[in-house]
């Protein structure tokens, strides 16, 4: 097991990593652009248009918008994933007026079918991972469904690079839960000074790690102004090759 050891400005070690827990969705694989392009081919297929949604841009516009609110209700505990199968298109159907079930129904199981055959990755990633892989143990943390993050770690070519895939079904508890990160810990046996975690989300990826006292790498593409805390943020996965 490979061990590295980070270090500060003026060259003492700080810490020494033997595994690197990955967030999938926003943060390896790109959830925006396949997302979007699944939408896009969904919009033309089901002529969307004529039923009332005037433009493309509407549609994922209003897509990314009730997704969100109901993610962060799931990441909660307030719901369960049922109701974002249920619930997410009808949510966005009704901002236009449109109330037909079958059609709701239709496009909820063509994009859970669709979306996770796209394989866009985000910039850097693969680099990053063949860089990274060399040195370490990965493996990746999941909240997503079971069947839809193998399938897009397939899609995009990802499997190779991971010992484990942990997901909130395999280990019976969610991010930010410390369960899951202890579960993952376990899976490598190891100790939680000897991982870090790497995830765009502040709440269940950052605060997840922190609560099992792992440290956590900040993931912040848009640079947008937060006052969590990790113990390093980047804009870029590049980034990670300067200090792991």
């Amino acid at each position: 097991m490979a061990k590295s050891e980070i270090k500060t400005s003026n060259g003492s070690s700080v810490k020494k990593y033997n595994c690197i827990f990955f967030d999938l969705d926003h943060t390896l694989w790109d959830y925006e652009t396949n997302s979007r392009e699944t939408l896009e081919e969904l919009y033309l297929q089901y002529n969307l248009q004529a039923k009332g949604i005037d433009t493309c841009d509407q549609f994922t516009t209003h897509f990314t918008l009730v997704n969100t609110r109901l993610w962060e209700l799931l990441d909660k505990g307030a719901i369960t994933s049922d109701v974002i199968r249920k619930q997410r298109f009808k949510q966005i159907l009704e901002n236009f007026s449109i109330r037909d079930e079958k059609l709701c129904e239709d496009l909820s199981h063509d994009y859970i079918k669709e979306s996770p055959k796209k394989g866009k990755l985000m910039p850097y990633a693969l680099e990053v991972l063949d860089y990274l892989s060399a040195h370490y143990d990965l493996s990746v943390i999941t909240n997503g469904f079971d069947e839809i993050q193998q399938m897009k770690l397939q899609s995009s070519n990802l499997v190779s690079y991971f010992d484990h895939i942990i997901t909130s079904q395999r280990a019976g508890s969610r991010k930010p839960s410390c369960e899951i990160f202890n579960f993952a810990l376990s899976c490598h046996g190891i100790k939680n000074h000897q991982a870090i975690m790497v995830g765009d989300n502040l709440v269940t990826d950052i605060g997840g790690a922190c609560s099992a006292y792992i440290d956590a790498v900040f993931f912040n593409p848009e640079k947008i102004t937060h006052d969590g805390h990790s113990a390093y943020e980047i804009s870029c996965l590049s980034e990670l090759k300067r200090f792991l």
